[in-house]
This record gives C-alpha cells, sequence and structure tokens, in this order.
C-alpha cells in the first residue's frame, strides 16, 4: 500500500496541501524538470490528493524536493486541480509556515526554488511571512476582449509568475460571486477564442477582476481571482497580487516601496511592495498561514478511485 505523509494549512483562506514524505524519485534536475517530470511519469500523486473524494477544486498542492543549489532550504512544485502550476505564493506561505511547523525552520529568510525561478521567504517574529517573488511585468496594456452578446471588456496582461488579465469590475462583493464567477469565465474562454496570449504564447490562465475594497481603512482594492481549474481563489492571490503590482507600477499608481493592501472575495488581505527590476519589478508579498492538519494518504490497490476522481462538471 502506498503512503504519502502531508501537512495542510490554510493562507488568507486558501489551503495548501504539502507533501512532506512518500513522493516518488524526481532526478536532480533543476524545479521545472522535476516538475515535468512529476506531470508525465506520476501524476497520480497529483490526482490523488487534489481530485475527489480526498480533496476538492479549490486546493493547491505542493511537493517538497531536495534544492539544487547549496543556499536553497528546498525545491516547491505546486499543483491543482488541471494541472501544475509555475509559482504558487499563497503556498510558499504556507510551506514556510509548515516547515516552521515541523521545525525545520525558524524566523528570519530562506531561499526556495521553483519551476518559474528562485525566490525568497522571510517567516517574522510575528507569524506573518513575506516572500519576494519572481520578476513580474506588464506584458500588454488596455487589451478588448469581446465577451458573448458583443459586451467589451478592457484589461491588462500581466506576469506574476502565472499569467493574468485583470479587468476592473464595478462589484467585487461576496453576495455577487456568481456573477464574478461567469464574467470570469466568459473573459477565458474569449481570450482563448480570440488567440489572446501572453509572451510567447502563454495561455492565460488566471482572470483577475478588481474593486473597491469593503473599507478603505483596511485595504486598497478588492479582487475575485479564477484560477485554472476553475475555482476562485480564497486568498487575495500571491501572483496575483505581483501581477497588481506590476500594473500599477506601469501605470505609475503606486511608488517604489510604497505598501499596497490587497483584499480577498472573503475579506482577507495581503500587503505588498516592489522594487523596480530590469524588465519589469520585484514584488514582495506578505501574508499569515495557520496549519490545519497532519495526515497520511493512503492508497488501497484495491480501490478503484485510489487515483481520484475526474468529477463531471454540471
Amino acid at each position: 500500500m502506498t503512503r504519502l505523509k502531508y501537512i495542510d494549512s490554510h493562507t488568507g483562506g486558501e489551503p495548501t496541501r504539502v507533501v512532506i514524505a512518500g513522493a516518488p524519485d524526481l532526478g536532480a534536475g533543476s524545479m521545472e524538470e522535476r516538475k515535468r517530470c512529476l506531470a508525465a511519469e506520476h501524476d497520480w500523486l497529483r490526482r490523488c490528493l487534489i481530485l475527489e473524494p480526498r480533496g476538492s477544486d479549490w486546493l493547491v498542492g505542493c511537493l517538497l524536493q531536495p534544492p539544487v543549489g547549496p543556499r536553497s532550504e528546498a525545491g516547491v512544485i505546486f499543483f491543482n486541480n488541471t494541472g501544475y502550476l509555475g509559482m504558487c505564493g499563497h503556498g510558499l506561505i504556507g510551506v514556510v509556515e509548515t516547515l516552521a511547523y515541523e521545525k525545520r525552520i525558524g524566523v528570519g529568510t530562506h531561499q526556495f526554488e521553483t519551476p518559474a525561478g528562485p525566490v525568497s521567504a522571510t517567516l517574522h517574529e510575528d507569524g506573518t511571512v513575506s516572500f519576494t517573488n519572481v520578476e513580474s511585468f506588464v506584458y500588454r496594456k488596455n487589451v478588448d476582449v469581446t465577451l458573448p452578446g458583443g459586451r467589451t471588456v478592457r484589461g491588462d496582461i500581466a506576469y506574476g509568475g502565472n499569467w493574468f488579465f485583470l479587468a476592473e469590475e464595478a462589484k467585487v462583493q461576496a453576495g455577487d460571486l456568481t456573477r464574478l464567477w461567469t464574467r470570469a469565465k466568459e473573459i477565458r474562454q474569449a481570450l482563448d477564442d480570440q488567440g489572446i496570449t501572453g509572451a510567447a504564447g502563454a495561455v492565460i490562465d488566471h482572470i483577475e477582476l478588481f474593486g473597491a475594497p469593503s473599507s478603505a481603512e483596511t485595504a486598497d482594492s478588492r479582487n475575485f481571482v479564477l484560477c485554472p481549474g476553475g475555482e476562485y481563489d480564497r486568498s487575495p492571490c500571491g501572483t496575483g497580487t505581483s501581477a497588481k503590482l506590476a500594473c500599477l507600477a506601469a501605470k505609475q499608481l503606486l511608488a517604489p516601496g510604497e505598501t499596497w493592501r490587497q483584499e480577498s472575495i472573503i475579506g482577507s488581505v495581503f500587503t505588498g511592495t516592489y522594487q523596480p527590476a530590469s524588465n519589469g519589478i520585484l514584488p514582495t508579498i506578505r501574508g499569515r498561514a495557520f496549519v490545519t492538519g497532519r495526515s497520511e494518504c493512503l492508497l488501497d490497490p484495491h480501490d478503484d478511485f485510489r487515483f481520484g476522481i475526474e468529477t463531471p462538471q454540471p
């Protein structure tokens, strides 16, 4: 019987499942190479942990890996219900909290290797975690997308470790989830249909709708982020906040070092700052994660659904 040990946490309401033991050997290559190996040869790990009956569409998984560089704490490979991610901001905060819970790291700054590139994360005395993300940038500004019925939505295409289409929305409130979900799905389908992509034809698989915060005293903006698997991010989205900071910087609406408070659809908040970089910005995002459980996944060879269920969508 195959056994996988993992620790669950949530960051601003968004869950992360970190595999700490039992995973297959992916070799000694870069995290991008190991991600490809995991996807091609061992996708059962992603499926059994993320899909039903053990997982859910809004869950993000992470596989810890021995790092390539001697100064790195660990390598990390993130995945969700549809595939693999280059980087995951809330997930990295969850990883840091998990490693602290396991007493593998303490307060201070630690280096991590991701498929998108190296990132650093700092565990602060108050329990919050900040991470300096990969270089983020705006690829195209003021892009028009035609939705069903002929309506046009204008937004920016930006990279924050994943590709985003960011568009302003009049109302971003928890009571508008169905409308926001529908709108975001329409935008993503329209991007595909109209051949609108990121650099080098990259698929834009995250849609970020943003508007006024619930209170100007606690946040500067509120967002709804549709993730690749069709679910929305409960947190303010670390890579999405990075992409947002890149847009603000490109439009000279936020100065280097100035703090931006990004609220999620459920009310959790990340703070972000940035410094200029050669092709964009280096964003630093800060939030808090909490460990919620420690478990062992058992894969019984007699269980026909041990590798997860591809549940039909209504």
